[in-house]
């Protein structure tokens, strides 16, 4: 029977990507999605992955949600924490809730995630957990403290999972994009854009597929040994 893999913010962007790769992978897919029920619509004709909508900033919607699918599809073997936002700001004119929200979704949405699935996981003895952070946790942004803090704690989760799940088989691991050409980011103006690749030693933007590669990679067999580590994948404008 095939592996189920949950993909959150999955129908759109990088996370879509990450969707069909799985889906090509071998996995029964099922992405969550937290408003543009459009989109999500439009995701799941188009590839065939079903969708189920929550806020993964709610535990108790994540929980529901997650033994929803859990409940149709299987347990869940792998789980990508890919559900972000951005409320960007100079801290000097950041709002509580501005940082709040992003912690909620960024950070505690991570927890939200994982949490319920972690114990059937170490039940099994097996497990993949993937999570997206950023080239901007690793080397910090202009108006993205909160942003920022949270890409970094995510990557201080996975390090501390690794070590708890390695005995049962589990893998925890993340995957930090530079800028990649999703539709946010085509959408800046497009001076805007060329500044941003004239900073990228590989002279372009990256492509959602990469990523979703690198996810694909990490959930396989292939890489039952790695855990505990981070992919930067940011066409070398930034090493660790």
């Amino acid at each position: 029977m095939s592996k189920v893999a949950l993909v959150t913010g999955g129908s759109r962007g990088i996370g879509a990507a990450i969707s069909v790769a799985l889906k090509a992978a071998g996995y029964v897919v099922a992405a969550n999605y937290a408003g543009n029920d459009e989109a999500a619509a439009k995701f799941s004709t188009e590839t065939g992955i079903k969708t189920w909508k929550w806020n993964v900033a709610d535990y108790e919607a994540s929980a529901a949600g997650i033994a929803a699918i859990e409940a149709e599809l299987g347990p869940i073997s792998v789980v990508v924490a890919n559900a972000g936002i951005t409320r960007d700001a100079p801290f000097h004119k950041m709002t509580p809730d501005q940082w709040k929200q992003v912690i909620d979704t960024n950070l505690t949405g991570v927890f939200n995630t994982v949490h319920p699935v972690w114990p059937g996981m170490r039940e099994r003895k097996f497990g993949r957990v993937v999570v997206i952070s950023s080239i901007n946790g690793q080397k910090g942004q202009f108006a993205q403290v909160n942003y920022a803090a949270t890409k970094a704690g995510d990557l201080g989760i996975i390090k501390s999972l690794a070590q708890e799940g390695a005995r049962f088989n589990i893998t925890a691991n993340a995957v930090c994009p530079g800028y990649i050409a999703t539709e946010m980011v085509m959408a800046v103006p497009e001076k805007v854009r060329e500044s941003i690749i004239a900073q990228i030693p590989a002279g372009r933007l990256g492509e959602p597929e990469e990523i979703a590669r690198c996810v694909a990679f990490l959930a396989s067999d292939d890489a039952g040994f790695i855990t505990g580590s981070t992919i930067s994948a940011n066409g070398g404008q930034f090493f660790v």
